[in-house]
């Protein structure tokens, strides 16, 4: 184990150690009583099975036979969750065959940034995370299961099933993904068309048939976003079947590994290699997951979502935390946005697999921790694959890289150093997926220029006066603005400008994609402006400097004068419109309670 890992992973426990314990004392109570339908009355038992057959209700009552609870995101609006509408017929078909009984304890909600991206119903989405951890917590809270499986994929879908699983420690949980697309049109391609029609070269027309190219069928989208980072830490932390993350939704292999997820959940049993969740999840865990994330330059949003996912296992991570192990955790693959690869050929490449088994081999990685499978972290580091008789095998993977445009090993990395860095100064604290921006645009000094919103500075680019070196400060944007929606449909119109020349940065409380690109980005910085940050010093004409190689953030303004300077109110018509519509009114409370970013942007706390 490298001593720097080790000692940041000494330093959260240590640091945890209340809130852990705690949680844990929890957690043990639950599992040492009777199950759920031994434990409670007559009435409850019989309202909880009376819908199933007849064989399933003396199985489960009489057999006492192992009760798995299913909590799906399935919906078919988003093409990564379309794959889960047979997925409970093919758990309750293996179930039986492995003599237990399956029931879906509950559907949570599951929205797609995609479609709402830039509009109104993306101030939800943040919040959605927790929504999807309470409406997960309802299911399982009918406590008549023994075990439970989770299936979800996409971006706030995962982080809130894993916060919601964590509520019931007790359980043995395994997710269980769908994969992603077929390759389309490429990410290079589509982000090309995307600048051309920012610029009014194209038409809406030719605007469509490439997004309509790339995102053309069921499975997760093919870069390297926030949804794929969901897979690819929950192989990091033995959450999965090893090697499920990322095979096609109709393959074969697909429906072997689902089925191979209920025997793997069946046997997680007291007396045989009991691991619930709640203590499957430490600070191990936890910073494996981070390892993993630094060293394939994943989503800047999991820097939000995994402090929020430790908090709820009674663990305390912040982005020192990250920063810090990012600075002795290799780089090790390039999909895009780090890269031109997607996740097709990052998986034929060896993806995940080759990647943890290059952590695990030197040293990044947590070897002596619980996962589902009975393997340990070493099986993570492995290929499943059908034998000829259909059965599942894992094979191991070559010692040097099939591709090393996309995969490299440890010793020969593509930095040495992870793919985030963090940022601090008088402008507070933010975050940068440096892996994805060139080297030369590492630091930016240009004069700022103050917006408010999207809309503003899209109206800026329409009207021609972006054409100079500037840093865009987009305020207002935070949890408790407006929800901290992703300001995505930004990177076209700063990638335009980058790309005549122009030294451009963008500066926000708001969050970007994990799919945020070129353009040189501080984002979540913390405290937000609503919240007193003091991005609401800022005025049009300051000169700023954003310093991913010194990891700072500052307006180079004197001392004094910004001392003496007055943080700006929201605009009224910001006032007037925030909150409003769409479904934003519910969720007020949420906007209202919400801790900062860095603390996870947690709502139940």
């Amino acid at each position: 184990m490298k001593t720097q890992i080790a000692d940041i992973t000494a330093r959260i426990r240590e640091r945890s150690r209340p809130q852990r314990e705690a949680y844990l004392r929890r957690t043990r109570a639950a599992a040492a009583q009777p199950r759920g339908a031994d434990r409670m009355g007559c009435a409850n038992v019989a309202h909880a099975f009376a819908a199933l057959p007849g064989s399933d209700k003396f199985r489960v009552v009489a057999e006492k036979a192992p009760n798995i609870g299913i909590i799906t995101a399935y919906n078919d609006l988003l093409s990564a969750h379309q794959p889960y509408e047979s997925y409970p017929a093919l758990i309750r078909d293996e179930a039986h065959r492995q003599g237990a009984t399956a029931q879906v304890a509950g559907g949570v909600p599951a929205m797609c940034d995609g479609v709402t991206q830039g509009f109104a119903g993306m101030e939800l989405s943040l919040f959605s995370r927790d929504t999807i951890a309470m409406a997960a917590a309802v299911g399982l809270a009918h406590d008549v299961f023994d075990a439970a499986l989770l299936l979800g994929v996409c971006d706030k879908i995962v982080p809130g099933l894993l916060i919601g699983a964590l509520q019931f420690g007790h359980l043995p949980c395994v997710f269980v993904p769908a994969g992603p697309m077929s390759t389309g049109l490429s990410n290079s391609d589509k982000s090309k068309v995307r600048e051309q029609f920012a610029q009014g070269l194209v038409g809406r027309d030719k605007l469509l048939e490439a997004e309509s190219a790339a995102y053309h069928g069921a499975g997760t989208c093919t870069f390297y976003g926030t949804a794929n980072s969901n897979q690819m830490l929950l192989e990091a932390m033995g959450l999965h079947v090893p090697g499920t993350a990322f095979i096609h939704p109709h393959a074969g292999l697909r429906e072997a590994l689902t089925r191979e997820a209920v025997r793997t959940v069946l046997s997680i049993r007291k007396g045989q290699r009991f691991t619930p969740i709640g203590e499957l999840v430490d600070e191990r865990c936890i910073v494996n997951a981070m390892v993993a994330l630094l060293a394939t330059g994943g989503s800047t949003n999991h820097l939000i979502h995994w402090v929020a996912v430790a908090r709820s296992a009674g663990i305390v991570i912040d982005w020192t935390d990250f920063s810090e192990l990012s600075a002795c955790t290799p780089l090790l693959s390039r999909v895009y946005p780090n890269g031109k690869a997607d996740v097709n050929q990052f998986q034929a490449a060896g993806g995940p697999g080759f990647v943890l088994r290059e952590l695990l081999d030197s040293g990044c990685l947590h070897g002596d921790v619980l996962t589902v499978a009975a393997g340990g972290m070493a099986a993570y580091g492995r290929v499943p694959a059908q034998g000829a008789d259909g059965t599942l095998v894992w094979h191991d993977l070559p010692a040097t890289p099939i591709d090393d445009a996309i995969v490299r090993t440890a010793a020969a990395p593509f930095g040495e150093s992870g793919g985030l860095k963090l940022l601090a100064g008088n402008l507070g604290r933010g975050v940068m997926k440096v892996s994805a921006v060139p080297e030369d645009r590492h630091i930016i000094e240009a004069p700022a220029i103050v917006f408010d919103s999207q809309e503003a500075l899209h109206v800026a680019f329409r009207a021609g006066e972006l054409e100079r070196d500037f840093v865009a400060i987009v305020r207002f944007q935070g949890p408790k603005a407006n929800g901290m929606p992703e300001l995505h449909k930004l990177t076209p119109p700063l990638a335009v400008q980058q790309d005549k020349g122009f030294r451009v940065a963008l500066v926000t409380d708001g969050r970007m994609s994990g799919a945020s690109g070129k353009v040189p980005a501080a984002i979540h910085v913390s405290p937000e402006v609503l919240a007193g940050g003091p991005l609401g010093k800022v005025r049009t004409g300051d000169l700023v400097r954003v310093d991913a190689v010194t990891g700072t953030l500052d307006a180079l303004v004197p001392a004094d004068e910004w001392a003496a300077r007055v943080i700006e109110e929201r605009p009224e018509a910001l006032t007037d419109d925030a909150g409003h519509g769409m479904g934003r009114e519910l969720f007020g409370g949420m906007r209202r309670n919400v801790r900062t970013a860095e603390e996870g942007a947690v709502t139940w706390l």
